[in-house]
């Protein structure tokens, strides 16, 4: 090859058009999520019914800054003996939950619920009613549901068709809503209420924890079982003072404690504001908040 016929052969291939490469595909863009409805108040948390009471009224609340519209429905849970409340679909698929969810009595038949839905501006409320419509005719029985109000998303939730339009061929966008709910038991009992509560298996022990969200720290916890003794649920309060002790050397407190009928006992975990001194018992008191509010049923001393 003459110098010449290298030297065109070198200009042809500089001048030859350069082949583009395939662009990267672009990585996803990181989903957004966003929560429906998380301002929502209900007042009361818990409603009975007996022969005496057959009606009640349910308040909801939007305390957000926008509109929202929500699902009013009566969906039967399980408790569990850990405290944990389950929905019964949920409860039937999980072998060690399943004999709890069956042995639920369900009052879903047996009440009528007005509205069941609902759309709410910021700052409106509404008054959700219930009605007995008829319950078995029984010596001492239980039966519940849970009245569950729920966020329903609204029509603009998710991409725009301009946002939509706007994605590259090779990128993956995508948002989450997250929908708020809130439930509360509807109880119906027959005949005369048999509340009856016991507390056993009382002990300290101590784990890492953060109570008013600081660094988590080695604290005291009072552990027991609260046994219901009686037919129907127990619903009530849990003080923890040192035996012997005045009112107001009350070291641990639980609110709104509940054990329903499919289980015979809870265990408790109280964190406690110290631990008890040397040779010091601890006396732990259930007080009903349910039939007769104030009621002492259960006193025990380690």
């Amino acid at each position: 090859m003459t110098r010449a016929v290298l030297i065109a052969a070198l200009a042809a291939l500089a001048a030859a058009p350069v082949l583009a490469q395939p662009a990267a595909p672009a990585a996803p863009a990181a989903p957004t999520a966003t929560t429906v409805g998380a301002n929502l108040n209900i007042s009361p948390k818990r409603v009975t019914f007996d022969r005496n009471r057959r009606s009640a009224t349910v308040y909801i609340y939007n305390q957000g800054g926008a509109p929202a519209s929500f699902d009013v429905a009566l969906i039967d849970r399980a408790m569990l003996p850990d405290g944990q409340i389950v929905a019964v679909t949920d409860a039937a698929e999980r072998p060690e939950a399943k004999p709890y969810a069956e042995a639920l009595k369900s009052a879903q038949s047996m009440l009528l619920v007005s509205p069941r839905r609902v759309t709410l501006a910021p700052g409106q409320g509404q008054t959700i009613r219930m009605r007995v419509n008829g319950a078995p005719d029984a010596a001492s029985a239980e039966y519940r549901t849970h009245l569950t109000i729920t966020t329903i998303p609204p029509r603009d939730a998710g991409l725009t068709a301009e946002a939509a339009a706007g994605i590259g061929p090779n990128e993956l966008r995508f948002q989450i809503n997250s929908v708020f709910g809130l439930s509360i038991p509807a109880i119906v009992r027959t005949g005369e209420p048999d509340v009856r509560a016991g507390i056993e298996n009382i002990r300290v022990e101590y784990a890492d924890l953060s109570p008013d969200g600081g660094p988590a720290r080695r604290t005291p916890v009072a552990v027991f079982d609260l046994v219901r003794l009686g037919a129907n649920s127990l619903f009530g309060n849990v003080e923890v003072q040192a035996a012997g002790g005045r009112k107001a050397d009350v070291i641990g407190i639980a609110r709104g404690v509940g054990v329903y009928p499919e289980i015979g006992r809870r265990t408790l975990r109280i964190p406690l504001s110290r631990a008890p001194a040397a040779g010091e018992k601890l006396e732990i008191t259930f007080t009903d908040d349910d039939s007769s509010p104030g009621k002492l049923l259960a006193k025990q001393a380690s």
